[in-house]
């Protein structure tokens, strides 16, 4: 008779293994719920530090009767904790409020400039792909060579150059100077016009581009996007590219390294294809940083090129004070970053086989 104890003992390893990655999948999962309270607290209590949204906001134009009216319709006037719960339960039901500047629906402004953040953020990261990955690969081919110091010494400039100032020099020098590149906004005003024809938009210009089935809008679209990647992704890709370079000088040392030299492959198979794999593991997994990096990123990048999306919003309702949509627009921001570096996480497990769970 085989009891309980001796079945688990002939249990299969790889039926265990799927349960331990299972159950770290659903740890993971549900430390997002603690991280965005964290985070949705902190920035409630942030935006109240300096006073109630609607004096920060209005208080200069109206009259205090007018003010005092305002606030209690608002519930401002009412303790902090009561506001909190409250602020809570709306959130649980998907209502951030409304703007106290042009009184919209918050969801609604989140809806409709998120989707060109996103975008933005996508271009960015292949900008950063593209850059950092061949770029890392040769450095670390030409160790301690005129090559590896140019690169690294680039890849310092990339990282600690603030975005504002790469986005000012690319304007003067290709846009303005050289006229090779739009100066700023998503397309052009005829594209622009033709994408908001599109029953049901995505809000993803690439996207209502090419359902337009258009060639042209879809070049225009992308033309408008090169400069705004390129000052976006060049932070990205420094890091990219001196992590590649890192990772890809300890795998040559390596002994299946070795051993394929041995057999006679090829040096560029022996330099690009054996070291990749390795290379990209903490790539993948400095990759959900790096998302914050470029959501950030994007407010100053979005500002320098008007493109229109949650960064360049967000400037705009800061200078106005309305701390309303300004929570709303950080919350999101913070739930995106929580739930890639959840995605983050998953994918280095799956690819990484010395990683425990």
């Amino acid at each position: 008779m085989v009891t309980a104890v001796d079945a688990a003992d002939f249990a299969s390893p790889v039926t265990a293994k799927r349960g331990g990655l299972w159950r770290y999948i659903l740890i993971r999962l549900l430390l997002i719920i603690p991280t965005i309270l964290i985070l949705v607290t902190v920035v409630f209590i942030l935006m109240r530090v300096t006073g109630d949204p609607i004096t920060a906001a209005l208080g200069g134009r109206l009259a205090p009767a007018e003010l005092a009216r305002r606030l209690h319709e608002a519930g401002y006037d009412r303790p902090i904790l009561v506001q909190y719960a409250e602020y809570l339960r709306n959130l649980l039901m998907g209502d951030l409020g409304t703007t106290l500047t042009d009184n919209r629906p918050v969801t609604q402004i989140l809806l409709q400039y998120g989707s060109a953040t996103l975008e933005l953020a996508f271009y960015a990261l292949i900008v950063a792909l593209i850059i950092g990955m061949p770029f890392g690969l040769i450095a670390a081919y030409r160790r301690d060579r005129w090559q590896d110091a140019l690169l690294r010494t680039g890849a310092i400039l990339a990282y600690a150059t603030p975005i504002f100032f790469v986005a000012i020099l690319l304007k003067l020098i290709l846009a303005v100077n050289l006229g090779a590149f739009p100066v700023a906004g998503r397309a052009s005003t005829r594209v622009e016009l033709e994408l908001q024809s599109i029953t049901n938009p995505s809000g993803i210009y690439l996207v209502d581009a090419l359902r337009l089935g258009d060639p042209a809008a879809v070049a225009d679209v992308l033309w408008h996007a090169v400069l705004p990647a390129i000052a976006l992704g060049l932070l990205t890709a420094g890091i990219f590219l001196r992590l590649v370079r890192t990772n890809v000088i300890g795998t040559l040392g390596s002994q299946y390294v070795t051993s394929a030299r041995s057999r006679g492959v090829g040096e560029y198979t022996r330099v690009t294809k054996h070291p990749c794999r390795p290379a990209l593991i903490p790539i993948i997994t400095l990759m959900g940083l790096q998302i914050a990096a470029l959501l950030s990123g994007a407010v100053l990048t979005e500002t320098s090129f008007e493109w229109k999306g949650l960064g360049f919003m967000l400037s705009e309702y800061l200078k106005a004070r309305d701390f309303v949509a300004v929570q709303g627009i950080v919350i999101l921001i913070a739930i995106i970053v929580a739930v890639a570096n959840f995605i983050v996480d998953v994918l280095a497990v799956v690819i990484d086989p010395r990683v425990r769970y």
